[in-house]
C-alpha cells in the first residue's frame, strides 16, 4: 500500500470511488441504490470542504502497481482534540487493511502531537467499522438516532415561538460559540464556524439562538447541496433552544428531505421530532479515543464536517 494525502488531481477518482462505495454498502442492505442521490462528482464537495478546512489532512491508500485509489480518510486538528471524517474503502479493495491503514496512520498524527483525544461518528449497523474502531481503542459514548424529515414547500407547520429568537451568525458570535460548546462538550472547533459564517462554497448556514441579554444559547450550522442536505451540528444548553434552532433552520430545505442526528437520551427532543413527522433511517454511536468530558446540554454532530 502506498499511504499520501490527496491531491488536487485526485478529485475526481476521489469522488467516484466515495459515491460507488456508499452506493454499494447501502444499496446491499436494502437502501436506494443511489444513496447519495447525487452525481460522483458532486460526491466531490466532500474532499473540497474538508480540504477547505483542514489542508493536507487526509490520508488515501493507492495501490502502488495501478496506482488506483484503494480508500480515503479526512482528519482535522482541533483545540483540543482531532476529529476523524469520513472513511470510505473501494469496495475493490475490501478486507485487505486499507480501513486500518489509514486509523493508524490517524492515530499516530493524534499521539505524535500530544492530542488527548480522537473522536468520530461512526455508524453503528456498520459492525465491519465498529470492529475497527473498537480494536483501536475507539469507546462508545453516546448513542444517535438518524432522522429526516420532509419539509413541505411552505415549510413545517409547527406553532414553536422560540423559533424568533434564532438568527444568522455573525464573526461578533465567534467567542461566544466557542465558549458555548466548550461548556457543553468541552471542545472548540473555531476555525469550522467561521468557516460556515463565511461559507465561501455557498453550502453551509450558521444561525444561532439569542437570549434577551445577548447573550448565546445555542448555534445551529446546515449544509445544503446535492451530496448531503443534513441539520448540525448543533449546540445548546437545552432541548427547547435545540428544537427552536431545528425549526427554523428547516426553513433552508422547503421541499426537501434534510437529515440530523440526535441523542438518543434527549427524550423531549426526539418526541417533539417523531410528532413533526421525523422518521429514523439509521442509528450512528459517537465514539472516543482518549479522554472524554461527558456532555452538559445538547450537542447534535454533522457529517460534513465530520464533528465528534
Amino acid at each position: 500500500m502506498l499511504l499520501r494525502p490527496l491531491a488536487d488531481d485526485d478529485r475526481s477518482a476521489y469522488s467516484h470511488m466515495l459515491h460507488r462505495a456508499f452506493n454499494i454498502w447501502y444499496g446491499a442492505r436494502g437502501w436506494p441504490s443511489d444513496y447519495f442521490g447525487c452525481t460522483p462528482e458532486q460526491a466531490g464537495i466532500f474532499l473540497d470542504i474538508y480540504g477547505d478546512i483542514s489542508p493536507g489532512r487526509s490520508v488515501a491508500v493507492f495501490d502502488p502497481n495501478s496506482g488506483e485509489i484503494m480508500g480515503a480518510c479526512f482528519y482535522h486538528p482541533r483545540e483540543h482534540h482531532v476529529s476523524l471524517g469520513i472513511m470510505s474503502v473501494n469496495p475493490d479493495y475490501f478486507r485487505r487493511g486499507v480501513g486500518r491503514a489509514m486509523v493508524n496512520h490517524i492515530i499516530d498524527f493524534t499521539e505524535s502531537n500530544q492530542y488527548p483525544a480522537l473522536r468520530l461518528v461512526g455508524s453503528a449497523i456498520n459492525m465491519d467499522s465498529f470492529s475497527l474502531y473498537n480494536r483501536s481503542g475507539f469507546v462508545p459514548r453516546g448513542s444517535y438516532h438518524d432522522m429526516v424529515i420532509a419539509v413541505p414547500a411552505s415549510g413545517l407547520a409547527v406553532d414553536y415561538p422560540l423559533r424568533k429568537q434564532v438568527r444568522d451568525a455573525t464573526m461578533a458570535d465567534l467567542d461566544a460559540m466557542a465558549a458555548l460548546e466548550m461548556e457543553v462538550s468541552g471542545i472548540t472547533r473555531v476555525s469550522d464556524y467561521r468557516y460556515a459564517i463565511e461559507n465561501p462554497r455557498g453550502a453551509l448556514h450558521a444561525q444561532v439562538f439569542e437570549n434577551g441579554d445577548g447573550s448565546l444559547e445555542g448555534f445551529m450550522i446546515s449544509i445544503r447541496c446535492p451530496a448531503l442536505n443534513m441539520l448540525g451540528p448543533c449546540v445548546a444548553r437545552s432541548e427547547k433552544v435545540t428544537l427552536a434552532l431545528l425549526l427554523q433552520a428547516t426553513e433552508r430545505f422547503r421541499g426537501q428531505v434534510p437529515l440530523f442526528v440526535i441523542p438518543m437520551d434527549k427524550r423531549e427532543l426526539v418526541e417533539a421530532l417523531y410528532d413533526w413527522g421525523a422518521r429514523n433511517v439509521e442509528t450512528h454511536l459517537f465514539q472516543v479515543r482518549g479522554q472524554f468530558q461527558p456532555f452538559n446540554g445538547v450537542s447534535l454532530p454533522s457529517f460534513l464536517p465530520e464533528t465528534g
